[in-house]
Parts: structure tokens; C-alpha cells; sequence
């Protein structure tokens, strides 16, 4: 690792132009490498194959204003370093001189193809066909001499992500011009090590003009309605392309819902009555006296809506994996990777891969979920049931309030109990999700994947609780169907109005050229935790409580024609570019929308229990509580073997991507068999 692959000391001298207009170092450098350049100034490489004229610049890291230039000659030297000797085998440039505090990096060709074979990415084989892509055998994929046509922009930039991460200290090492406290030990994470100290403050992809742009110009700045969804994962990589890939298609999913509802509100003649209700507060009398669902419109609502929603989730699973394979992610690699950064614990020697690594005993983990995390999630849920009990409370009082006024003052007054548990609400969810991150953290897991695993875990336990309990409380413990109908207008009309206001306010400041030049002062992109959340809660909403309220589709389509332009602005201009490692599909969030899916069944039974049609039909019927029970769990368990076998017709993959699935399992299998005979002969 103390050997430099290349004279670092050289790139200070052949960066002396500089742009009057452009105040800050990041300026400076990012104005002139804005596109593929040649430099002197770039470290140089080991491998032949990889010399090129073209350097393009993929990451900038933002160093401490107080880093020696010892120690950022010693940095770049370990990131030039070929692998074997514990480098990132990667491209550094030292900005606009050599005691500058930033550092510009990218890839060679080689660094980069056999970073794709180990994530297992699948690239077009010379037949046309996408098969996994194998080193020894990169001379048949197709542009595998053209990085900047072989993988996209986010991949590339993900890969000088994945080797930063990587580095690990080979041995005991003194880092030149820190104190001895921040002395490496032996597989220490050296990028960790180096944020920890102070040394390294951020680091993240550098954004192209250019493309983004012409990303822009296709993607939310004109009249289009077709997202540019291949263009989204070349930029910005697969996980932010399956998130607008979905909210494309859950959108226009709405589309049959919202007919259905404008037409039963239309049609059945209980519009003006809703709307009284929701606003008034009060239960409006009309000739039916009915509070609840009706057979002719809200009972249709009902049914369909369990139905809806499952045909929806196997069609976008169709859908996801014919993404997955034109993205090249369907075949990622499982493989024994290196610890997650943030993992620590006692050096030894790992069972099951033989490497020295950090290692922390499993029933710590368990220990510390036990005693630590559970009962920190189970305070926070008893928080949501005092929110929700005060509520109850808010709700009494107005009520009387507004019998004793019967004023506008007090009919206006009636949704302010519902105003402030839905800011209560608001505001809990966003300091959970702090102390669920934290807690995750504390548990300590190896695996990145395990990470995200249980801080999604705990994040959409909480989710449905907070956003669900006080609805099922009102629709099943006190059986009122006018509070249920308000409290979802409640949810629906000023949550969406909240989201948009809000957006719309930061959307309003356009940042300046200079700003994008200057990337560095704009704030890390927090991720699409939160815009899954929220579409998971719509999803919620619509499946399980919609035939109460049937313009719940029509209000949620109106709020996401809105959102896809707004979150798309977002990405492409208030926030850093993220890093995005490549992913086959929405992960554990597919799970969760399944499982609304079927919540659904049970849910709309026992919504369409409460009809005092149905009620009044049943004891005409000479049918008792008890058969009306075992009635209503008869029809519940024919719907879900009626979603079941709905499932199980619409396959999750069309035939066409199961026999690639098939032909690219072969492939490897060959590959590896020949790959083991020519080690034996060798």
C-alpha cells in the first residue's frame, strides 16, 4: 500500500488556467472538467490497455480544510495503487493545485470491467443476446473497449464508489500528517478511518451537463407524458429508475379506480351526501339513511379494489423484470463481500472466507435488538396510540362545541382535531425514522443488505401503524363509517395539499449555473425512503378504505401527475448526484404493497359489514350474529383464493424472460466449469 503508482506532485502545474467568473476551488476545477478531458495532472496507470488521452472525471472528494498536503499526496497514492497492493487501482487528478482540498477521480478500463463481473452485471454479448458478463471473455461483449458506451454513467460512477469502500489496510499504517491516534490497523476501512478523522468530508458523482440537460429537457421540462425511463437509469441508476418506473405505472393504474369512483359518486347519487358529511362533520340524512356502503356503488368499490390490487402488483412484477433484464441487473452476484463501512468489531479471521475482518458475535446483534431495539420501536408505537387517544378526546370536545354553537366558527372548528394529529403524526414519523436509523446502526449488521433489510423493517412497521391504526380503530372498534369518511378526506385532502406546498416551495428556487458547477454546496440526496413511504400509505389508503370513500382514486391521480415532474425536478437540481448501486427490482418494498394487497380482503369484508343494507338484508334472512360472522369470513377466504388464483394465472415474468433467465444460468455454469478446468491445467 506505501507504494505510489505515479507522481502525484505533477497535477499542480498543468491546472494554472483559471475562469475569473468562478469564485470557489470546486468551480474552478468542475468548469474545467466539466466533460472528458486529457490532463497531465491524472495519475497514471499500470496496465497498457488502460493509457487514454480521454480521462473523465466521475467522483469529487471534498477534503478538510485543514488536510496537509502530505496526507493528500499519501491519499492519492492509495487510490492510484493497484489492487494487489492494496489500492483502489483508481484515477486521481489533485484538483486546481496540489495543496488544494479536493480530488478528483476516475476509472481505468480494466478497473471497471472486472468491478462489473463482480456484481454480477449482465451486458450484450456479440449474439445480441444480454448474457452475464465474464473478464476472461470481455473481447465478445459488445463496446467492451468503450466504457463510456459499454456501461452508463451511473455504474461507472458507482464502481469508484465500490472500490473506495474496499480498501482496507493491509497492515499497521501511519497516515502522513495526522497525529499517531489516527493510526490505520490492520483491515481497517481506510475511507471510513479517513471520514472519522476529519480528513475526508464528502464524496460523491460529479453530474454531466450535458446529459442532465438533455435528461431534463425529456423528462419533466416539457409536455411529454411518457417518461424517459432508460435515460433515468443511465444517469442516475437503477434503483431511481424502478421508483419512477413504479410511480409511472401505479399512476396510470389509477386511472380505472378513479372512473369507477366519479361514476358511483355520480351515478348512486351520494355525492352531495359525502361531501356534506366530509365537511360539515355531521351525518347528513337522505332517503336511504344509510351511513355505510351501499350495495349499488360502495360494495362494487370494494370488490373491485381487492381485485385491483393484486392485478396490479403481478402486472408491474411482469413489468419489473422485463426492466431488470434490459438494464442488465438481473443477474446480480451473491457473493461473500467485504464488511459494510459502517460495520466494526474484534479482528479475526472470517469462517467462512478465510479474510481477516472486523467480526461481532451474532447474539450481540440479538442482545442488543432485544433489549435495545424493540422496546425504543414499542415506546414509539405507544406514542401513536396516545396521539390517537387524544384525538378521540379532540373529537368529543368540538362535537359538543359545534352542538352547543351550531356556528361556521364551530363547523370549521371540526377538522382541527384531525389537523393536528395528521402534523402529530407527521412530525413523529420524521423523528422515528432518525432513531430507526440509529438503531440499525447500533445493531451493527455486516452486510449492507441486512442493514437496509431491518431499518426498512422497522421503518414500515411504524409506517402502518402510525398512518392506519386510528382508521382501523374508527372503522372496526367504533363502527362509524362518517368519522371513517371524514378522517380519510382529512388524510387525503390536506396531506397531499401539505406535500405539494411543499415542493412546490423548494422548487422554487432554481439554482444557478454556478451551483451546479459548485456541486459541493448543494445537500446530499436523502434517498427514496420517503417517496415510497408515501406511495405505500396511498397504496393503503386506496386498497383498504377507498369504498368508503370512492373519489380516494381521483384525488391520489390528480396529487401523482404532480409528483412525477416535482420529484423528478428534485433529483436533477436540488440535490447532490447519488450514488446508486445497481438493484434488480424494488426489493422489500414489492413485499409490502403485497401485503396491503391482501390486508385489503379482510378490511373491505368487514367495511362492507357495517352496510345497514346488508344488516337489515341479513336479519330479514333470519341469519344471527353468529352466522352473519361466519358469513362474512366465508366470503373473506373465497376473495383471497379468488386473488390467490389471480397470482397464480398472470405469471411474475413473461416467457420470453424466463427462458433468458434460463440461457444466462447456463452460460455462467459453462463459463465457471471452463474457467475451473483452466485453472487445473494451468
Amino acid at each position: 500500500m506505501s507504494r505510489a503508482d505515479g507522481d502525484e506532485g505533477g497535477g499542480g502545474s498543468s491546472e494554472t488556467a483559471q475562469q475569473t467568473e468562478e469564485k470557489t476551488p470546486e468551480g474552478k476545477l468542475l468548469g474545467k472538467l466539466s466533460a472528458t478531458t486529457s490532463s497531465p495532472g491524472w495519475t497514471k496507470v499500470s496496465c497498457p490497455c488502460c493509457e487514454s488521452q480521454r480521462v473523465e472525471p466521475l467522483v469529487l472528494v471534498k477534503l478538510g480544510e485543514k488536510v496537509r498536503p502530505e496526507t493528500k499526496r499519501w491519499l492519492m497514492r492509495v487510490i492510484g495503487a493497484p489492487q494487489k497492493d492494496g489500492g483502489a487501482a483508481l484515477l486521481a487528478h489533485p484538483g486546481e493545485d496540489a495543496t488544494g482540498d479536493i480530488i478528483v477521480l476516475s476509472a481505468p478500463r480494466c478497473t471497471l470491467l472486472r468491478a462489473t463481473e463482480e456484481l454480477g452485471l449482465c451486458k450484450t454479448y456479440h449474439s445480441g443476446d444480454m448474457e452475464a458478463f465474464s473478464y476472461n471473455d470481455r473481447d465478445n461483449f459488445n463496446d467492451s473497449d468503450n466504457m463510456e458506451a459499454f456501461l452508463t454513467l451511473a455504474e461507472r460512477q458507482y464502481i469508484v464508489k465500490y472500490e473506495l469502500d474496499g480498501l482496507r489496510a493491509q497492515r499497521d499504517l501511519r497516515i502522513p500528517g495526522l497525529p499517531d491516534s489516527c493510526t490505520l490497523q490492520h483491515r481497517n476501512n481506510i475511507w471510513q478511518k479517513l471520514g472519522s478523522a476529519g480528513v475526508i468530508v464528502d464524496t460523491f458523482p460529479l453530474h454531466n451537463p450535458e446529459q442532465l440537460k438533455e435528461l431534463s429537457e425529456a423528462w419533466y421540462s416539457g409536455n411529454q407524458l411518457a417518461q424517459p425511463l432508460d435515460s433515468v437509469n443511465s444517469y442516475f441508476g437503477s434503483p431511481v429508475a424502478f421508483y419512477f418506473s413504479f410511480l409511472d405505472f401505479y399512476t396510470w393504474s389509477l386511472l380505472p379506480p378513479a372512473i369507477l369512483g366519479l361514476s358511483i359518486t355520480y351515478f348512486s347519487g351520494e355525492a352531495q351526501k359525502e361531501m356534506d358529511e366530509s365537511v360539515s362533520g355531521s351525518p347528513v340524512q337522505s332517503v336511504e339513511a344509510d351511513s355505510g356502503p351501499v350495495v349499488g356503488g360502495h360494495m362494487i368499490q370494494a370488490v373491485f379494489s381487492m381485485l385491483w390490487s393484486t392485478v396490479v402488483m403481478e402486472l408491474w412484477k411482469r413489468r419489473s423484470s422485463t426492466l431488470s433484464y434490459r438494464w442488465g441487473t438481473l443477474h446480480l452476484a451473491e457473493r461473500f463481500a467485504e464488511p459494510r463501512p459502517g460495520f466494526h468489531g474484534d479482528l479475526g479471521v472470517n469462517a467462512v472466507t478465510g479474510r481477516m475482518e472486523p467480526l461481532f458475535p451474532e447474539w450481540q446483534r440479538d442482545v442488543r435488538m432485544a433489549l435495545v431495539s424493540v422496546p425504543v420501536v414499542g415506546l414509539f408505537l405507544g406514542l401513536v396510540v396516545v396521539g390517537m387517544l387524544c384525538f378521540y378526546w379532540g373529537e368529543a370536545q368540538v362535537q359538543q362545541l359545534h352542538t352547543d354553537w351550531d356556528s361556521l366558527l364551530s363547523q370549521t372548528l371540526l377538522y382541527m382535531p384531525s389537523v393536528l394529529h395528521i402534523v402529530y403524526s407527521n412530525v413523529l414519523a420524521t423523528v422515528y425514522r432518525r432513531v430507526a436509523k440509529s438503531l440499525t446502526e447500533y445493531e451493527n449488521h455486516r452486510e449492507e443488505s441486512a442493514y437496509e433489510k431491518h431499518l426498512t423493517a422497522k421503518v414500515l412497521v411504524f409506517t402502518f401503524f402510525n398512518c392506519f391504526a386510528v382508521l382501523f380503530h374508527i372503522a372496526f372498534f367504533k363502527q362509524d363509517v362518517p368519522l371513517l369518511r371524514k378522517r380519510l378526506a382529512s388524510l387525503l385532502i390536506i396531506t397531499q395539499l401539505v406535500n405539494q406546498v411543499t415542493e412546490w416551495t423548494e422548487s422554487e428556487d432554481d439554482p444557478p449555473e454556478d451551483k451546479f458547477r459548485n456541486q459541493s454546496t448543494l445537500p446530499a440526496f436523502p434517498g427514496l425512503f420517503a417517496e415510497y413511504i408515501e406511495l405505500l400509505v396511498q397504496f393503503g389508503y386506496l386498497s383498504l378504505f377507498s369504498c368508503v370513500y370512492p373519489l380516494t382514486a381521483v384525488l391520489l391521480l390528480i396529487n401523482n401527475l404532480t409528483e412525477i415532474r416535482s420529484d423528478a425536478y428534485k433529483i436533477c437540481k436540488l440535490f447532490q448526484k447519488p450514488f446508486t448501486p445497481p438493484v434488480a427490482s424494488m426489493g422489500v418494498w414489492r413485499i409490502a404493497f403485497e401485503v396491503l394487497s391482501f390486508a385489503s380482503v379482510v378490511t373491505n369484508c368487514w367495511l362492507l359489514m357495517l352496510s345497514p343494507w346488508l344488516q337489515e338484508l341479513c336479519q330479514e334472512g333470519g341469519l344471527t350474529g353468529t352466522n352473519i360472522l361466519m358469513l362474512a369470513v366465508l366470503v373473506e377466504h373465497l376473495l383471497i383464493l379468488v386473488k390467490v388464483v389471480l397470482a397464480v394465472l398472470i405469471p411474475d415474468e413473461p416467457d420470453w424472460i424466463r427462458k433468458k433467465i434460463e440461457h444466462i444460468e447456463f452460460t455462467s455454469m459453462q463459463a465457471l466449469r471452463e474457467q475451473k478446468l483452466h485453472s487445473e491445467k494451468s
